[in-house]
């Protein structure tokens, strides 16, 4: 490597990065026909990737080196064109994974906003193999680079240039793989703890689209991943189910403190300004209502899944875990909030809650008991479906006459009291006569005093 390295030193930036990629490919592509397992990348290697493509120099004390905008454009169209051209797919899944892991060390930066601009302009340009490269990119790095990916995308697709979010929707078509993983990512960046963590709500309508059009666009990573019932700890989800029964249960909550920040503020007095304001959430109320629908029908396609892979009772893609901050967090928003002037809202939050409590252990997603339910909603306010949830069914005994599925009547008698025994029958009552209409005969009426 040192010889490649001396060759490298006497070219410009760009050739030196178009050189490197073309020894990567070499090493790379030789390494897989000799080992059936994928190699780890050397030390060598590593270095010449961090000296010529990420410019970190590798002697101490010299400064980086720093490509100008059209120079980091041309990079970039480099790289995007490699990728498009390598018709190897596990070559260029490795390179890209050398590429852009994280060390640990101070090439980190460099590397990730490289990458970050790299996917923006492969979904610019509609480039498959980048996308579905940077889609298993995301389901093998630790999540909080995910969010720093998913960010650099929102940026550039959602407040850099007004409009421009028709440009990452039409990638739906191109690579549903990463818009899985993409939704993952920003469901996990976007938690709606603060004002600032609510998505923007063009990035929220182009996420409902998505998965309205398609709801099995949720589960496309878990279909076609090979799964353990025991999942990495640190990672992105196998699906951005947790995220988005998150977004639709405290939505309603989040929005409100917004607003009430917003009126304490004293800025918005203005009838035009809170009628805009109130018109936006609105509009986007109705978009988590539409996403809170579709999640349920998503779970209850689940069981006959997680039967197929053998994971049902084994695999909860609904972690209880995560469950029980979500639970903690309603509760302080219930509390943060006047439950008098958030009513409405609170009602609707736990009602959401308990629909995906309920159809998330009934389709085998969530795995935990009702007493663990109990425990973990028991400082929640009261709500009456949530109540029915924890309780859970009226555990009634077979009845040999009823047909399968059938449940008998909910108020039946316990079966410690004995059955009432049969009452003998009536007598036969006298029938009574049939009175005569009089035509001629009034009716005394007297008017009450």
């Amino acid at each position: 490597m040192s010889d490649i390295r001396h060759s490298l030193l006497r070219r410009d930036a760009l050739s030196a990065a178009k050189e490197v990629l073309y020894h990567l490919d070499i090493y790379f592509s030789s390494q897989l026909q000799s080992a059936p397992l994928p190699p780890l990348v050397d030390k060598g290697p590593a270095e010449l990737l961090e000296e010529f493509l990420f410019q970190v120099p590798k002697e101490r004390g010299v400064p980086p080196k720093r490509l100008n905008s059209l120079q980091e454009l041309q990079l970039l169209e480099i790289m995007c064109n490699y990728f498009q051209e390598q018709t190897k797919d596990s070559v260029r899944q490795l390179i890209f994974s050398s590429l852009f892991s994280p060390q640990g060390n101070k090439a980190d930066d460099n590397r990730m906003a490289l990458l970050g601009k790299l996917v923006s302009m492969a979904v610019a340009v509609c480039r498959v193999p980048v996308l579905e490269c940077a889609a298993f990119w995301l389901q093998r790095t630790p999540a909080v680079y995910c969010v720093r990916l998913a960010r650099a995308l929102v940026d550039d697709y959602c407040n850099l240039v007004p409009g421009s979010i028709q440009t990452l929707k039409q990638i739906f078509s191109a690579s549903p793989r990463f818009c899985c993983q993409f939704i993952t990512a920003v469901t996990a960046l976007y938690d709606l703890s603060s004002d600032d963590l609510i998505p923007p709500s063009e990035l929220l309508e182009l996420i409902v689209s998505w998965i309205f059009e398609d709801p099995r666009l949720i589960l496309i990573t878990f279909l076609n991943t090979p799964i353990a019932a025991n999942l990495p700890i640190g990672f992105l989800e196998l699906t951005p189910l947790t995220g988005l029964i998150r977004w639709c249960v405290k939505a309603p909550l989040a929005y409100k403190r917004k607003q009430k920040a917003s009126l304490s503020n004293g800025h918005p007095n203005t009838k035009i300004a809170t009628d805009s304001t109130e018109g936006d959430d609105g509009d986007c109320h109705q978009l988590y209502s539409k996403l809170h629908l579709t999640v349920l029908q998503v779970l209850m396609m689940l069981q006959g899944h997680l039967t197929e892979k053998n994971l049902y009772g084994r695999l909860g893609l609904v972690p209880f875990d995560h469950v029980v901050p979500l639970v903690e967090e309603i509760n302080r928003l219930s509390d943060e909030l006047n439950p008098l002037n958030a009513s409405k809202e609170i009602e609707l939050a736990l009602d959401r809650l308990a629909q995906a409590l309920q159809v998330a252990m009934a389709s085998g997603a969530l795995l935990c008991t009702r007493d663990d339910l109990r425990t973990v909603c028991s400082r929640l306010p009261h709500n009456n479906l949530l109540q029915l949830v924890i309780s859970g069914p009226v555990q009634q005994p077979t009845h040999g006459a009823l047909p399968p599925g059938f449940y008998p009547h909910i108020h039946t008698p316990p079966l410690g009291y004995p059955a009432h025994p049969a009452l003998p029958a009536h007598p036969a009552l006298p029938a009574h006569p049939v009175q005569t209409f009089l035509p001629g005969m009034t009716f005394p009426y007297r008017p009450i005093r």
